[in-house]
């Protein structure tokens, strides 16, 4: 397919929730504006919506990606509302969260944002730290800010600089390396957790600035809970990546044939050669495809050497369900994450049908448990049954739990967590700069460049489809 007269010929190559989302916003804005743009939406598997991928069986809904996103981030709800999801919106339900390590599970101290203490009570009694790392914490208190605020350095450096190794290593890392897969010594600041960057310019203490900016507790409908910072759809959220294809004309949908190559032609126009030796022909590509195939695509040409300079972290979950009489662990809360300093295979599990109870029917329990590590990655490529044993093992060992699964499900997301290395912000803007000067009209979007979560995602499609109608 290809422009006609004066219409404008978008494909959108990728088709996970970055390229639906961008779709979704191209046919909006084309309709909005009454400009004559059209897309062909490009996808090499048979299916639609990438890491996104929901089981619903015996009144389970199970995710095998991601399972929800932050409320705050509103562009994600935004774009719920519009496709008409918005009576499936559910919050997640509040509880402790804990920390395994040296084989006990441990509660995060109450007050502690993202790691930060913010009450001096909890911090000063747990049993986490000792009493040279609750010592070491104090002195963000009288810290100076950086030198140069507006360098980019890791996360690592930045917290222990601020708080030391100890809260670091057992509370912070665990927290927050979860969230990219990776190494937080590697992971670029600005690009990761750039409201740390400001906290420290407007108030300089860490712990000063997360207390100051806590919002008052919100009621949760009079329960005297707070209200979960989460959101998820209560029928999965491949019901959006569903909701998003029923949106999309079929014609303008083409799936299970993968794109070999781009090129652009002597009119300034492109031609995506397919692997059946057909052609796809636009004047724009948005290109949300990852990062190692975008590459090839575009035969590694302009591509700054250091973007993404470190390989993709691979991460497997284990969705298990239990009878709730096999379960006799008694701790409240919605789950626990784990230290690098304990000799588990898991580093996370979450207690689905706490966290998310309309994901689980009355009598069953659902745990949801991660394995993976930037710096150990080799049980990822275990078989089903060997994960499983190992995931068991560490769930008898946290939680008591010596019983056999009802089911469960091993999902592999291999390459999938993009490392934002230090420096991350600037070579994508090298990145962008160099495809504006030699290949105009290639748009780039997705978690190789603007944030891994699902409304970074969606914001970055959005972004794309409005660079597409700003003339």
């Amino acid at each position: 397919m290809k422009s006609m007269g004066n219409e404008k010929h978008v494909i959108i190559m990728g088709g996970g929730i970055t390229g639906l989302a961008a779709a979704f916003y191209v046919q909006k804005y084309a309709k909005e504006t009454g400009q004559p743009v059209t897309f062909t939406l490009l996808e090499g598997s048979e299916r639609l919506g990438g890491k996104i991928d929901t089981i619903v069986q015996d009144g389970f809904v199970i995710e095998r990606g991601p399972d929800s996103y932050l409320a705050r981030k509103t562009v994600m709800t935004e774009l719920i509302k519009e496709i008409g999801l918005e009576d499936d919106l559910v919050s997640n339900e509040t509880g402790q969260a804990y920390i395994l390590h040296n084989n006990k599970l441990n509660p995060i101290p109450e007050g502690a944002v993202m790691g930060i203490p913010t009450k001096v009570i909890p911090f000063a009694f747990t049993p986490l730290f000792s009493v040279f790392g609750k010592a070491r914490a104090t002195f963000d208190l009288v810290l100076p800010k950086r030198s140069d605020l507006n360098k980019d350095v890791s996360v690592g450096h930045f917290f222990r600089r601020r708080l030391g190794d100890e809260v670091v290593d057992r509370l912070i890392e665990p927290l927050l390396s979860g969230i990219y897969a990776g190494k937080i010594d590697q992971l670029s600041l600005k690009s990761t957790f750039p409201q740390f960057v400001e906290t420290e310019k407007k108030h300089r203490s860490l712990i000063i600035g997360m207390k100051k900016s806590q919002p008052k507790m919100v009621k949760n409908h009079g329960a005297g809970k707070k209200k979960g910072v989460f959101m998820t759809l209560k029928n999965g959220l491949s019901s959006l990546i569903s909701a998003l294809e029923n949106s999309l004309p079929s014609e303008c949908i083409q799936r299970g044939l993968k794109a070999t190559s781009v090129a652009r032609l002597e009119d300034g126009t492109y031609q995506v050669h397919m692997e059946d030796g057909s052609t796809v022909t636009g004047d724009q590509l948005i290109v949300t495809t990852p990062y190692s195939i975008t590459k090839h695509l575009f035969n590694d040409i302009l591509f700054p050497p250091e973007l993404h300079k470190t390989k993709p972290t691979s991460v497997a979950t284990v969705a298990i369900g239990f009878n709730e009489e096999d379960v006799t662990f008694h701790l409240d809360g919605t789950g626990f994450v784990v230290t690098k300093s304990e000799n588990t295979s898991i580093t996370a599990c979450t207690w689905t049908s706490r966290k998310w109870p309309h994901t689980t029917p009355d009598g069953k329990v659902l745990l949801r448990c991660y394995v993976g590590r930037a710096d150990d990655q080799d049980i990822v490529h275990e078989s089903d049954e060997v994960i499983l044993g190992k995931v068991l093992a560490d769930l008898k060992a946290s939680m008591g739990i010596d019983a056999q699964p009802e089911f469960y499900y091993v999902s592999r997301m291999i390459d999938s967590m993009p490392q934002y290395e230090v420096g991350h912000q600037e070579r994508v803007k090298e990145l962008k700069t160099a495809f504006t000067k030699n290949l105009p009209g290639v748009l780039f979007a997705g978690a190789p460049y603007d944030g891994v979560g699902l409304p970074d995602c969606v914001n970055s499609a959005k972004k794309a489809a409005d660079s597409l109608f700003a003339k």
